[in-house]
């Protein structure tokens, strides 16, 4: 079980808690740490998929591993930034700031929830849904927009409005979230419809 793609998840999930040590603790070098051990974990999770390719290492282990590595990393880091408030720069009132942080989060995870109960579902009926274009667009866009958010606070010293951009591509993400949410749920609907001899689709 434990080859290169195997460890490198692995390590996606053993740097989650690294990282959020890092983002709570103050001080400008400390965010900093965090971005970083946020990066190399995202990297990782694309370096894994890349060397179990090349390497024909691929493993029913590594592959029941690996989502659970990405909604952990993805969900912890987000309830972060919704529990930290450092959106600061919109001039709203709290209750709208709040509210503006929470949903894109919020429809993010839902997502996930979703699309892991239905692979479940789907394993057992002997059905792989395979990931889409636009779901790789999506993960690349949030991850993105999450370190970028991470960042935030540091970035929008030197760059007026960097904060406003990481925000707005976090939304762009939530929507392809929702649109390829709607792709898995319609496969999984489809192999829930009986067919006329009363067999599953």
């Amino acid at each position: 079980m434990v080859n290169l793609p195997n460890a490198l998840t692995l390590l996606r999930i053993v740097l989650v808690p690294v990282f959020a040590v890092a983002f709570v603790l103050p001080g400008t070098g400390a965010r900093l740490v965090a971005f970083f051990v946020f990066c190399l974990a995202g990297i990782s999770d694309a370096l894994d998929g890349l060397a179990a390719r090349k390497l024909q290492a691929s493993s029913d282990f590594g592959r029941m591993l690996d989502p659970i590595a990405d909604k952990i990393l993805v969900g912890v880091a987000l309830m972060m930034l919704v529990a930290e408030g450092s959106v600061y720069q919109f001039n709203l009132t709290t209750g709208l700031s709040s509210l503006l942080r929470l949903v894109p989060a919020l429809i993010i995870l839902t997502r996930e929830f979703l699309v892991s109960g239905l692979r479940e579902f789907l394993a057992h009926a002997d059905v792989s849904v395979p990931v889409t274009f636009f779901s790789k667009i999506k993960t690349t866009i949030q991850m993105i927009a999450i370190g970028a958010m991470i960042l935030g606070p540091i970035a929008d010293k030197v760059v007026h409005g960097a904060m406003a951009i990481a925000y707005v591509l976090l939304w762009i993400a939530a929507a392809l979230t929702v649109y390829t949410g709607a792709i898995y749920l319609r496969a999984g609907l489809a192999h829930t419809r009986p067919k006329s001899g009363g067999e599953p689709v």
